[in-house]
C-alpha cells in the first residue's frame, strides 16, 4: 500500500500503473469535506514520492463516484468574508494543480455521478472514462455559487466557452451521450469495462500512443480564442443567460461569466485567482445564504420524513375518491410511480373526465419524449375507474378528493369506511377542513388522516401529511411512504383550518386585500411583488386558484382565526366573487383571460375589474412605495409562518421554509419565510411588525420573534 488514509487509498496495480481511490471512510458518499482535502494532499505527496508509481487510475469506492463539496461546511466558510474565501480556495487550487501537475498520466473512472466538485477532480485528470451508468455536470449554480475547485476554468478549455456556460449555468447533470458529444470525456464504456478500459488509457499514454502532456497543457494556457471570438462568445453567453436569470435576483450566473471572461486570456493559475475572486463575491451574496440553506432544509425534510416512515404498512392498491381534476392528477400521479389506484366516482361523465385528466397528463409525456405509448398504456392500466365499492376491500389507502364541502365529504368517508378493511388509511385531500372535525364521522379515526395535494398535482412536489386529534401514527406513516412512492416531499402537520400551507396564504391574500382598499392599484401590486421573486402577484394567483375557491377558504380562515382572519369590510376579492368573476374559472377576475397563439390563457387588463372594486376603495387612490406594499405583503406571510411554528402545526423553521416553497412558490432566491425573517434581521423585523401594528392582528410581531429579538437569536445559525 503507497497511502491508506481515511478518505483515499493508493495502491500499485501492475506495470507501474497504481489505483487512486476515493473511499471516504464512515460515509455513504465520497465528498470533498476538510478530513477527505487534507488526505487528498497526503495521497498526492505519496504519489510524488514513489518512482515506480509510471501511471494512475482514478477511482471511487462507492457507488457513486464523489458527490461534490461538504455543503454542510459552506456557512462557516462562508460567514468569514470574501477575502477569507479566496485565502481558502486558494490553497485547494494549489492541491488540485498539483494532482494536474504530477508528470504521469492520470485517467478517471467515473462509476457514478460526479458532480459539483467531483467532476471537478475528473477534469484535473488528464483523460475521463466514463460508465453509462454515470453522469457529470457542475450544478453549483443551484446553490447561488459556481464551481470553486477550477471547474469553471478547465472546462472552458476542455469543451469550450459555449458548451461551458452552458453546463454550468444550466447546472443539469449530463448523461454519457451528451458528456461525449461535447468533449467533456474521452470514453463511455459499459460498467463493467470501466476500470479495464481506464488502465488501457494509462497504458497507451505510458506507451507515448497517446500524448497526455498534449492534453494536460490545453488546461494550463489561455482559451485559444482570439479577442474579437472571445468578445462574440462572451456576449453571446451574456444575453442567453441573462435572459432567464435576473441578476438581481440569480446574482451566480452573471459573476460567473464575468469570472470566465476575466480569465479567458490568461494561464491556468492566474485563472483560477479570478475564479476564486469571482466564486467570492457569490458565496457572500444572500441569494447564496439562501440557496445553500434551501439544500439543507431539504435534507432536513428527507431525514424528517424518514423517521416518520416507522410503522407503515404497505400501499399495493391504492383508490381515489372523486374523478375531477385533482381525482385524475393524484390517479395519474400514482399510477405513473407504479402504484395501481381504484378511481371511484358517482357517474360515468366524472370518470371520463378523470380517465381524460389523466390521459391528457400521459400524451404530454409521450410527445415530449419522456415516456414511450407503450409505458403510457402500462400506466393507463393501473388506473381502473368505477362506479362501486366492490373492490375497496383489498386497498390499503383510499385518497378522498370529493367537492370541497364538509357535509359531503363526511357522507362521504362514512360510507366508505363501510367497505374497507379494518387496517385500511382513509386520506382526505381536503384543503381547509380540519381533520379532527371530519373524522368525527368515522368509527375508526385513528386511521384517518390528512393528504393535501396541491394543483396541479403532477406539477407541485409537496404533500401536507396531516396530523389529527386521534390519527395513529401508523396511519401518518402509510401515508408518508404513500407520497414518496408518488415522487412527492412530505411534511407532517398538525390539524387546524387551512393547516400550514393555507393557514398562511390567506393572510397574504387578505394584506392584499387591505392595500387596494387603502388605494394601491392591483396591477402594481402584482408587478411589484412579480418582481419581489414570486411567481405571478396576488391578484394573478387568486384568478388562477379561483376566485370561489379563496372566498370559500376564507370564510373558513376567518372561523378558525377570526382575530385576525376575519376582516370588518368587504374586500376586492368578495367584490369579484359576487359579480360573478371567478378568474381562469370562468375567463374574467381580476383579469380577462383570452386564448394566446399557443392555446394558453392569457391575461390581459380589464376596466370593468376597476369598476367592480372602486366602491369598496375607502383610502384615497394612489401609486404606494414598492417597499411598503412589498413589507405589508410579507409581514402578513411570515407573521402567520411563525405563529405556525409557535402552536406546533409545523416542527421546524426547515420544514415551514420548504413547505411555502414548495406549496405556494415563495421565491427560493430568498429561502423561505423564516430565513427572509433573518435577513432582514429579527430585530429589524420586528420593528417594521410595530411600524405597521395598527393595520392589524395579523401585522403584530408574534412573541416568539420578540422573544428572538431580544435573545439575539435567529431561526438558522
Amino acid at each position: 500500500m503507497i497511502h491508506a488514509g481515511n478518505a483515499i487509498t493508493v495502491q500499485m496495480l501492475s506495470d507501474g500503473i497504481a489505483e487512486f481511490r476515493f473511499d471516504l471512510q464512515g460515509e455513504s458518499v465520497n465528498k470533498f469535506n476538510r478530513a477527505t482535502i487534507e488526505d487528498f494532499q497526503a495521497a498526492i505527496a505519496a504519489v510524488k514520492a514513489n518512482n515506480d508509481i509510471k501511471g494512475l487510475v482514478v477511482t471511487s469506492g462507492k457507488s457513486t463516484f464523489i458527490v461534490g463539496a461538504d455543503i454542510t461546511e459552506f456557512g462557516e466558510n462562508f460567514a468569514q468574508g470574501e477575502k477569507a474565501i479566496v485565502d481558502w480556495l486558494m490553497p485547494v487550487h494549489e492541491i488540485f494543480n498539483s494532482f494536474e501537475d504530477l508528470e504521469i498520466p492520470k485517467v478517471v473512472a467515473i462509476n457514478g455521478m460526479a458532480l459539483g466538485g467531483g467532476f471537478e477532480m475528473c477534469l484535473v485528470c488528464d483523460y475521463r472514462v466514463m460508465s453509462e451508468a454515470a453522469q457529470v455536470g457542475l450544478p453549483e449554480i443551484k446553490l447561488g455559487i459556481y464551481p470553486g475547485f477550477g471547474g469553471s476554468v478547465r472546462l472552458s478549455r476542455v469543451i469550450g466557452i459555449d458548451n461551458a456556460v452552458e453546463w454550468m449555468a444550466m447546472a443539469a447533470p449530463k448523461k454519457p451521450a451528451a458528456a461525449l458529444k461535447d468533449g467533456a470525456v474521452d470514453a463511455v464504456v459499459a460498467a463493467d469495462k470501466l476500470l479495464e478500459a481506464a488502465t488501457d488509457l494509462v497504458k497507451q499514454a505510458i506507451s507515448g500512443r497517446l500524448n497526455w502532456k498534449a492534453k494536460r497543457q490545453e488546461k494550463l494556457d489561455a482559451v485559444k480564442l482570439n479577442p474579437l471570438e472571445q468578445m462574440m462568445a462572451f456576449n453571446t453567453a451574456k444575453g442567453a443567460v441573462l435572459a432567464k436569470a435576473n441578476p438581481a435576483q440569480y446574482p451566480a450566473p452573471k459573476l460567473l461569466i464575468d469570472s470566465l471572461q476575466a480569465g479567458a486570456s490568461l494561464t491556468r493559475d492566474e485563472a483560477l485567482k479570478a475564479e476564486a475572486e469571482g466564486f467570492a463575491k457569490a458565496a457572500i451574496t444572500p441569494q447564496a445564504g439562501a440557496l445553500i440553506g434551501l439544500f439543507l432544509n431539504d435534507q432536513v425534510v428527507k431525514k424528517t420524513a424518514k423517521k416518520h416512515e416507522k410503522g407503515a404498512h404497505p400501499v399495493n392498491q391504492a383508490a381515489v375518491l372523486g374523478a375531477g381534476i385533482m381525482g385524475g392528477g393524484i390517479a395519474y400521479q400514482a399510477a405513473s410511480k407504479g402504484t395501481p389506484i381504484i378511481m371511484k366516482d358517482i357517474g360515468n361523465p366524472q370518470l371520463a373526465l378523470g380517465m381524460s385528466e389523466a390521459n391528457s397528463l400521459l400524451t404530454k409525456q409521450v410527445e415530449r419524449k419522456k415516456m414511450k405509448p407503450a409505458q403510457m398504456g402500462e400506466t393507463l392500466a393501473r388506473i381502473r375507474p368505477t362506479l362501486s365499492y366492490d373492490e375497496f376491500k383489498e386497498v390499503d389507502i383510499v385518497i378522498e378528493a370529493v367537492t370541497e364541502n364538509p357535509k359531503v365529504k363526511e357522507i362521504v368517508l362514512a360510507d366508505t369506511e363501510k367497505h374497507v378493511r379494518e387496517n385500511t388509511i382513509i386520506a382526505s385531500n381536503t384543503s381547509t377542513i380540519s381533520i379532527t372535525r371530519l373524522a368525527k364521522a368515522l368509527q375508526r379515526p385513528e386511521n384517518f388522516v390528512g393528504m393535501h395535494f396541491f394543483n396541479p398535482v403532477h406539477m407541485m412536489p409537496l404533500v401536507e401529511v396531516i396530523r389529527g386529534e386521534k390519527t395513529s401514527e401508523e396511519a401518518i406513516a402509510t401515508t408518508v411512504v404513500l407520497a414518496q412512492k408518488m415522487g412527492k416531499t412530505p411534511i407532517v402537520v398538525n390539524d387546524c383550518p387551512g393547516f400550514l400551507v393555507n393557514r398562511v396564504l390567506f393572510p397574504y391574500f387578505g394584506a392584499f386585500d387591505l392595500l387596494v382598499k387603502d388605494g394601491a392599484d392591483f396591477q402594481q401590486v402584482d408587478n411589484v411583488m412579480s418582481k419581489f421573486g414570486w411567481p405571478m402577484g396576488p391578484a394573478y394567483l387568486i384568478d388562477v386558484v379561483g376566485i370561489d375557491t379563496g372566498v370559500h377558504g376564507a370564510e373558513v380562515m376567518a372561523e378558525g382565526f377570526p382575530d385576525r382572519m376575519k376582516p370588518d369590510y368587504k374586500g376586492s376579492i368578495q367584490a369579484m366573487y359576487e359579480a360573478k368573476r371567478l378568474g381562469q374559472k370562468n375567463d374574467v377576475g381580476f383579469y380577462k383571460y383570452e386564448l394566446d397563439k399557443k392555446g394558453k390563457k392569457a391575461k390581459t387588463v380589464d376596466p370593468t375589474a376597476y369598476e367592480i372594486i372602486a366602491p369598496f376603495v375607502t383610502g384615497e387612490k394612489r401609486e404606494f412605495d414598492n417597499q411598503e406594499i412589498i413589507d405589508r405583503m410579507m409581514l402578513a406571510f411570515c407573521n402567520e409562518t411563525v405563529r405556525c411554528l409557535e402552536d406546533n402545526i409545523v416542527a421546524t423553521a426547515a420544514e415551514a421554509d420548504m413547505a411555502m416553497i414548495m406549496g405556494v412558490g415563495f421565491p427560493p432566491f430568498r429561502g423561505g419565510p423564516c430565513r427572509y425573517i433573518d435577513q432582514t434581521g429579527v430585530a429589524e423585523y420586528v420593528a417594521l411588525c410595530d411600524k405597521y401594528a395598527h393595520l392589524g392582528k395579523a401585522y403584530e410581531a408574534p412573541q416568539m420573534l420578540r422573544d428572538m429579538a431580544a435573545n439575539n437569536k435567529k431561526f438558522y445559525g
